[in-house]
């Protein structure tokens, strides 16, 4: 492995530079916090890929022989073969890096999950989004923003032999050092466009649906589930996704665990404040958020609604919910007595709402990883609901669409095993000439079909109105 240190202080800049290469991940710490947001990755250029699409399983295109019996879900299947696969090129890491030294990133959509379980389809197909794709890169680019510094980390994988593997790594370590020396390109088009934006439901259909939801709970199939509308809008000639991200959701929307993928005819844009699940040393963390509420540009009215929210016993409820959900499935994979809730419906503040935050931790049982936390915990508990598997069939019943990266996971999983991932939500799929926005929220007991309408406008409104251009700029 070959560790160089860089002067590159925005990743943006290396993102311009690397946008020529293929499959572009950008895992960025848009928005400072004191624990949180601390790194960001740039990576492109991958040796291998990982798809599960249609029903099929491949590397690099090839189908993949799947380990296991054929009556298994095809998910559990695919994870098997993806723990595989990151084993051949296991690697330590090396301490003082960033966490993510060379591996797999990329994305899993919350379809994946059915694969998990053998799920009922919905009605829709989304079209043009594999259920996972993941790319092996063997060159990141790693930002630790706490301590200012940038590297540049070269593995030389996939070579086997250890004199070619360092051959490897100082070619491809150079090759990308000369990519980053030349000037930026612009970016091709504009960030901006006035779009004319469409639910794939009305609000009679919505609150319906949320009505539907309130009488499962009252029958006893389930405890909660979060229900979500689907907005989408055709996209003008000119218009560039990573200009859209770079210029606007990335400085309106700042996020934690934010990121931009650029996967060809798949282009993602995510301001996610949620962190599904990491993997470092052995612990697991996981942050599910429930509950939300609208933030003020007025100092007293902005303090007020943060104090509703966290008074809310609605809010606080389907938190705690959550939160038993999650140290239900992490205790399939750590070690007895080690699953604890260091946090519980925690006051966190963003762009523009507040939000209730858990934290759930763990340690690993021995021989365990990211990728059997993966097999026990996806999709996360906090976009689905509880019971999980019942809540995803009734998800599958009134949405009748599929996610797609919507509320699936965005991060990576290191070659020594570390692993972090999102939830993606705040976030938009660039597919098939359409920019395509998903807002939801978790139903109970007590919700309000109108309010939980409302709630969900709440959180799609900040990202749909950074597609519009700045009042100076019409």
């Amino acid at each position: 492995m070959i560790v160089r240190p860089l002067v590159l202080r925005d990743p943006m800049d290396a993102v311009r530079r690397l946008k020529g290469l293929a499959n572009l991940t950008f895992l960025d710490s848009a928005m400072s916090h004191p624990t949180l947001g601390r790194f960001s990755f740039v990576a492109a250029d991958p040796f291998g890929s990982f798809v599960v699409d249609g029903g099929r399983v491949t590397w690099n295109g090839a189908p993949v022989d799947l380990p296991g019996e054929a009556a298994e879900p095809l998910g559990r299947r695919a994870l098997a073969a993806l723990k595989a696969r990151l084993a051949l090129y296991r690697q330590p890491s090396v301490p003082g890096l960033p966490p993510f030294q060379g591996g797999a990133a990329g994305y899993l959509a919350y379809d994946f999950g059915r694969l998990l379980e053998r799920l009922p389809e919905p009605a829709v197909a989304q079209g043009g989004v594999p259920a996972l794709q993941l790319h092996f890169y063997d060159v990141v680019l790693s930002w630790d923003h706490r301590e200012n510094r940038v590297w540049l980390v070269s593995t030389g994988w996939p070579e086997a032999d250890p004199v070619r593997r360092d051959l490897r790594a100082a070619r491809r370590a150079d090759e990308v050092e000369a990519l980053l020396a030349a000037p930026p390109s612009a970016d091709e088009g504009a960030a901006t466009a006035e779009l004319s934006w469409r639910s794939n439901v009305t609000r009679a259909e919505f609150e319906a649906a949320v009505a539907r939801t309130r009488e499962y709970i009252l029958a006893g199939d389930i405890f909660q589930a979060n229900i979500a509308q689907r907005f989408a809008a055709t996209l003008p000639a000119g218009f560039d996704p990573l200009a859209f991200y770079a210029e606007r959701l990335r400085r309106v929307n700042k996020a934690t665990f934010a990121a931009y993928l650029d996967y060809g005819a798949l282009k993602v844009a995510s301001s996610s404040p949620e962190r599904f699940a990491q993997v470092y040393d052995g612990r697991v963390e996981t942050r599910p958020i429930k509950g939300t509420i609208r933030r003020s540009a007025h100092p007293a009215e902005d303090m007020h609604l943060s104090a509703v929210l966290a008074a809310s016993e609605k809010d606080r409820a389907e938190n705690v919910m959550i939160v038993d959900l999650l140290r239900n499935d992490l205790s399939r994979v750590c070690r007895p007595h080690t699953v604890h809730v260091p946090q519980l419906n925690g006051l966190e503040s963003y762009a523009t709402v507040h939000h209730l935050v858990s934290v759930v931790s763990g340690a690993l049982k021995d021989g365990l990883d990211a990728v059997d936390l993966l097999a026990a915990a996806f999709p996360g508990g906090s976009i689905t609901g509880a019971p999980k598997i019942r809540a995803m069939e009734i998800i599958t019943e009134l949405e009748r669409i599929e996610r797609g990266v919507y509320c699936g996971s965005i991060g990576y999983f290191g070659f020594d095993g570390a692993a972090d991932t999102n939830i993606a939500i705040r976030t938009v799929s660039f597919v098939g000439g359409e920019a395509i926005v998903w807002a939801g929220g978790g139903m109970t007991a007590l919700s309000n079909p109108a309010d939980e309408y409302d709630e969900t406008i709440v959180k799609a409104r900040r990202v749909l109105e950074a597609f519009r251009p700045e009042e100076g700029a019409r």
